[in-house]
This record gives C-alpha cells, structure tokens and sequence, in this order.
C-alpha cells in the first residue's frame, strides 16, 4: 500500500495548528476509554481523522455543550442477511444507533449461493454509510448432515481475500472437523492464516478440551456462551468473549456480572442475528450498552466494550477511541447513563441525526441471481411420523429466546400409528424441506413450545442451510404454507384453514428484500400478529425460533431435511424414543 504525502502533511499542520481543521466539535465532555475519564476539550477533525484534542480552531464548527463524545461503536459478529435487509438499508438503521462499523458473516447467502452470494453482499456493502466488513463463511455446508446451495472450499475463498473488506474467516462452526483435522478444514484455516490472524469461533457446547483445541489452532472468540462458567473458560484461554443480545439469544443478562475491572478489555458485544422490528425499536449494541448499564456496569466500560475492546480485537488501529490519529467516527450523546444519541459521525461526516440517517439506501441496480424455490409435489403422506404403540417420541422443546433445545422423551397423541396433533397438547409437526437442488428430502419432527393451535407458520430462513422449515397443526395448511412461499420466491409466511394471513416476500435468495426497513418492521408486524391468531406464544419470536430449529450444530436437538438431529451425539436419530 502507498501512502500518499499530501494527507500526512495536513495532519501534521492543523495537528500543530498551523492551518484550521475541517471540523472541531467544541465545549463538550470527551469519553476517554483509555485512561476511563471524562476530559473537557475540543476535537479537531481533518480529512476524517482526529488530529488533536485541545483548543483548536475550524472551518466549521459544533458546539457540543452539555453533551459526550464517545467513540462510535461496533458490532463485533453480526449476520446482515437475519435483519432481511440488503447491506445499504441495514446500514442505515445501525448508523441510527451509533454503530459505524460491524464485522460481518454472510455465510447465509453463501449456503445458497456460494461465492456469487459473498459477492453480492460486498458490492451491495458499498452503498453503505458505515463500515462493513466481512468474515469468510468457514461451514458451506455447515455440517454433511443436511443438503444446502453450495460447497466453499479454501480454493474457493481464497480469492476473496483480495478485496480490502475481507478480514478473516468466519465462525468456525463445525468442531468435529477441527478436532479430528478434517483435510478441508485444515485447509481453510491454513488458507486464513496465511492471509490474516483473524478467526472467529462458534464454541457452543464445548468444554475446556474442546477450547483448547480450538484455541490451538489460532480460532479467538466466541459469542455462543450462555451462562458464566463457558465465559471462565473461554477468558482463562485467551479468547475473547462476545456478549450477545439478539432477537432470539439474548444471553447479556446471564454473562454481565462476570465483567468487572480486571477482565472487562477481554469482552466485546454483538448482536449475531437481528430483525429490522427489534433493531428499529431496540437499536443494535447501543442497546446491548444500555443494558450493560442498567445491570450496574460502569458506563464507560460499557463503552469502551463497544469501541475500544472490538477495534483492537480485530486490529483496528485506527477505530474505538477519541483521540488523534484515530478515524472520526464518534457519537454526540445527550446523557450518558441513556446513551441517548443526537448525532453520529463516521468518518468526520454526519451520517445521523435525531434517529434520522442522513441518507437513506435501499434498492440497487447490483442483484444477486436468480434462486427460485425447487420443491417436490407435497402430499400429506409425505408428512406423515410414524410413531409405535408406546407413543414415546423424541421432542424438541424449544426455550423461549435461546438457540438451544431440549431433547425431551415424552408420551405425545398417535393415531393410526401416526403422530396426531391433539388441541391443547403443545405439540406440533415440523417438516425441513429441501429447496436449492429438487432432492425431494423432507425431515420430520415433533417440536414443543409454540403454543399453536390452530394453521401453520413457514419461512425459508433456517439456519444455516437455508432450506424451507415449517410447522403446524395439519398437513394441510403446511403444504399450503410451503406452497405459497415458492410463489414468493421464499420469506415468511401464515397460513389457516387454507388462507394467507400474512406473508413477507424475500426474493433475494428467500433471505432478504430491497424494501426499507420501516416496510420489512410492518410486515414482521402482520406476521406475528397472525401467528398470535393461532395462538402462538408473544413471549418470544416464532419465525425467528423457527428458523433456529434446523441448525444442527446448537444442541440439543434440531432437524434438517434429512431427519431429526442429535447435537451432542452428532448423529441422525428416529422419532421414535422406543
């Protein structure tokens, strides 16, 4: 890289006050994060950059009184395809939210489309007023358990490293395969680790062994701990822990207290998957800091966890702090203790105001290609659980706002040899049916939890295969559910007695649309006010637990197109529990 003279100049000179900056944010209360202090000074701000806190002179000027300037903060693992949002409309609702930068995953799109899927979400992520970056999907597929869109190996992904936004290779999901040196495993952690030492893990599950090996070969976070003993463990090892507050997994309240003075550099928050409605009416981790703050954390801290701690986690030399020779990415907040946000910069350039982004970006020319629903001719017979006399069956339970599942034995209604939905029962058949290549393979299960009595619910979001998941009270309204989404081209979908209740289109690859956020936040609306219809619990979100129920690598039990799934025996099992 060449660095060019003429910028460095202009620093050294408005730095020394020998010109005036382009902007000096003045009279406000600067958030140091290194030293945990509030100092009263002014910014200056030169060609993006910081370039001197003190009395400085500028071509413009903002008059910060009574207000913070905190460094701007950054979601350290995010996945843009769960908000349903291309990269532009996303980064629009983060930049309200204070967060100008996030580490992205597009591994969704990729178990679709491949490297042409990567590919979309990059040059999409162009529109964007913030920085996005990008982690290369480790698992396409993410287990050999279950059929998906396409294969990435090492070759495959190695050429991406070439664009600037690449950072390193994603959440290694698939520990079998690094414990026992699966060939193309070891070739895409060799591959990364020729190019950058950025890894990220997805350690669900695992003990201390499983840790270490994971450490060993240079993977550095996790953000699937869900109680404060796998957080011990993950710290005492070196890694970095990412506190996750998302639609579904919400484990901040379970990990904060273990955060105090000594380890706290060594934690980072992330949202991992996040619908437009909750980001809309929660906000992104300036949220995830509100509540750090309202468990008692020190509110610096919290926002050094937010900036500081996930710049250098990724190295980022030049993000997470007020101060000179860092990027002017910063936030004008009106109270600290709210985190109440009037203004956010990225790059010495307003992006948002008052909850209003600056600019708004939606649709694009740059499509991703065609991938239309390939279903088999679906009958009730296809759906039918065969069950023995005992009726003891394996069920998934599922736990409100948490990715993980319960693999519980109980006695559930069979008829004619068949599971039998019964009203009143809580149990629910579910199907995972193959869409990106015509297999015709349908998985089926017993899923408890829902509440539903009456219809069926569907959507072409289920991690991370992405294949077509529904569940519901007969065949009928479930063939119908999936029915309809091939008609949309995939998205999300309610159905009873034969009806559409409500429905979201996602015809970008069945995961994401081109409409604005505020449209997908009232279509969510719709959808979980029919679900409500069918009884479905309000307690938590069923398109997004839904979609959750097919990823066989967070025990306990999961069910993919090709049947029922034991997580922790790493193996298919029958419905069946005689």
């Amino acid at each position: 890289m060449t660095i060019d003279k003429e910028p460095l100049i202009r620093r050294i000179n408005v730095a020394a006050k020998k010109e005036p900056a382009d902007l000096v944010i003045k009279n406000g209360t600067v958030i140091d994060v290194f030293s945990s202090e509030l100092l009263k000074t002014d910014v200056a701000i030169c060609d993006g950059m910081i370039v001197g806190l003190g009395d400085y002179e500028g071509i413009k000027t903002i008059d910060a009184r009574g207000k913070y300037i905190s460094p701007a903060f950054i979601d350290a693992h995010v996945h843009i395809e769960s908000s349903l949002l291309t990269p532009g409309a996303f980064s629009d609702v983060l930049a309200v939210h204070g967060v100008t930068a996030a580490i992205t995953d597009p591994h969704e799109i990729a178990n679709v489309l491949g490297t042409s899927g990567i590919q979309f979400m990059l040059e999409r992520a162009k529109e964007s007023s913030i920085d996005l970056y990008v982690m290369l999907p480790s698992s396409v597929p993410a287990t050999s358990f279950e059929h998906n869109g396409a294969t990435l190996n090492a070759d495959d992904l190695e050429p991406l490293f070439q664009n600037e936004h690449v950072l390193g290779l994603a959440e290694v999901m698939d520990f079998p395969a690094v414990l026992h040196a699966d060939p193309s495993m070891v070739n895409k952690l060799a591959m990364t680790l020729n190019h950058s030492w950025r890894i990220d893990g997805h350690a669900a599950g695992l003990d201390e062994q499983g840790i270490n090996v994971y450490k060993a070969v240079g993977i550095r976070t996790d953000h699937e701990c869900v109680n404060i003993d796998e957080a011990k463990a993950r710290l005492s090892r070196g890694m970095y822990v990412m506190i996750r507050q998302g639609t579904v997994a919400k484990d901040l309240p379970q990990l904060i207290d273990l955060v105090n003075e000594a380890n706290s550099r060594r934690f980072l928050f992330c949202t991992d998957d996040k619908y437009p409605d909750d980001l809309l009416r929660e906000g992104s981790v300036d949220h995830n800091v509100r509540m750090a703050i309202d468990h008692g954390l020190d509110p610096i801290t919290c926002i050094k966890m937010a900036s500081l701690n996930a710049a250098e986690c990724y190295g980022f030399r030049e993000k997470g702090a007020i101060a000179p020779g860092y990027e002017a990415n910063f936030l004008l907040l009106d109270d600290l203790e709210k985190v109440s946000i009037s203004k956010v910069f990225a790059h010495g350039k307003l992006v948002a105001e008052n909850g209003i982004p600056v600019q708004n970006h939606n649709r694009s020319l740059f499509m991703a290609e065609n991938h239309p629903l390939t279903l088999p001719v679906l009958t009730p017979e296809q759906f039918a659980v065969k069950l023995s006399s005992s009726q003891k069956a394996h069920v998934i339970e599922i736990i409100p706002n948490s990715l993980v599942t319960r693999d519980v034995i109980e006695h559930v209604p069979v008829q004619d040899g068949h599971f039998h939905f019964s009203k009143g029962k809580d149990y629910l058949k579910m199907a995972v049916i193959e869409r990106h290549k015509g297999l015709g393979t349908i998985g089926l299960a017993i899923v408890k939890g829902f509440g539903m009595n009456a219809g069926a619910i569907a959507t072409t979001i289920a991690h991370d295969s992405h294949n077509l998941v529904v569940t519901g009270c007969n065949d009928e309204d479930m063939i119908a559910a999936a029915e309809r989404l091939k008609v949309i081209d995939g998205g999300m979908v309610v159905v009873e007695n034969g009806k559409i209740l409500a429905e979201l289109a996602l015809p970008i690859a069945g995961l994401m649309t081109d409409a604005p956020a505020e449209d997908v936040a009232e279509a969510l609306k719709r959808l979980r006010n029919a679900a409500s219809m069918l009884g479905v619990s309000e307690s938590f979100n069923p398109f997004l637990t839904l979609s959750f129920l097919s990823l066989p690598v967070i025990p306990d039990l999961k069910l993919t197109d090709t049947g029922l799934f034991d997580v922790r025996a790493f193996k298919h099992i029958a419905v069946s529990a005689d």
